[in-house]
């Protein structure tokens, strides 16, 4: 699992989590805060993306400069609170294509629920990084993955700010090759599928629907 799992410990990343996490922190300031927490972790987790170069004129002389090799990434938020993570993301990569999963879990059963998919014809040989603030069970994004791979992707990576220990061992079972990227691996689940101590519903805190 530690190959293909990434805890980002950056300063600045672990200081905006700690007020993510606080209770008393409003809508306004969460969403903001998920923005830039998925922004900064935006630069681990394309890391290792394959370069290239290509011939370019700066105005003193011609060079070779490297570029990201092959199309264009496709970020993929689980919605809806996949989508708080977008904004951050679209920052540093402005022209990366964004396909959209809808999945929600049943609570009674914590089982997953597609109920929305559009994506690009295109997803076959493109990078793709799924969006998701938590990741509990892991059913969500085990779904989510499973459908994504039918396109063909080069290769997919899963982002999320916060991880319970059940839900990277259920998504590594599944989905050995794609890697985990989070800020935090958080104590467990509670017996309602919740992390702990957690931040609480990313999707609530993010929408304001508390």
């Amino acid at each position: 699992m530690k190959k293909n799992f990434h805890l980002i410990r950056h300063p600045l990343v672990q200081h905006k989590l700690t007020l993510l996490r606080k209770r008393s922190t409003s809508v306004t300031e969460f969403r903001e805060l998920v923005s830039e927490v998925a922004m900064l972790m935006g630069y681990e987790v394309t890391r290792d993306l394959p370069m290239t170069t290509e011939t370019i004129f700066t105005p003193m002389e011609r060079m070779r400069a490297p570029v990201l090799k092959g199309e264009k990434m496709v970020l993929v938020p689980i919605l809806r609170a996949g989508m708080g993570l977008l904004d951050g993301m679209i920052q540093i990569f402005p022209s990366a294509r964004v396909a959209h999963i809808g999945i929600y879990r049943d609570h009674k059963t914590l089982e997953p629920v597609e109920y929305y998919f559009k994506a690009s014809k295109t997803l076959r040989g493109r990078d793709l990084i799924v969006l998701d603030p938590m990741l509990a069970t892991g059913n969500s994004a085990i779904a989510a993955v499973e459908r994504l791979k039918s396109g063909k992707p080069r290769s997919i990576r899963l982002m999320c700010l916060v991880a319970a220990p059940e839900g990277i061992r259920a998504f590594h079972q599944q989905h050995r090759e794609v890697p985990i990227y989070t800020a935090a691996v958080d104590r467990k689940l509670n017996a309602h599928g919740y992390i702990l101590p957690g931040l609480g519903d990313a999707g609530d805190r993010i929408f304001g629907t508390l």
